[in-house]
């Protein structure tokens, strides 16, 4: 089972490889990462994409929503990823 550090902590260093340009340090988790950086839907799509394949959980595009910000990132991932 992962925690919830654990998970923030892959999302961001997924964040970093697609959006280098992205501010991490100050990123608001509750705002969606689109409103915070250049991330169009294909960034988007690939984020999801490596958090799929980084923490071997299923990740539908009606899920995709809920990965809008990092917060429901965090909480979607942590129901995924726990027994």
């Amino acid at each position: 089972m992962m925690t919830e550090d654990q998970i923030k902590e892959v999302a961001l260093k997924i964040i970093s490889r697609i959006a280098p340009e992205a501010d991490i340090a100050n990123l608001d988790p509750a705002d969606r990462l689109r409103n915070q950086f250049d991330f169009d839907s294909v960034d988007f799509m690939n984020f999801a994409v490596a958090l799929q394949s980084h923490l071997k959980v299923e990740i539908s595009e009606a899920d995709y929503p809920q990965l809008a910000s990092l917060n429901g990132c965090i909480a979607f991932l942590k129901s995924r990823c726990s027994p």
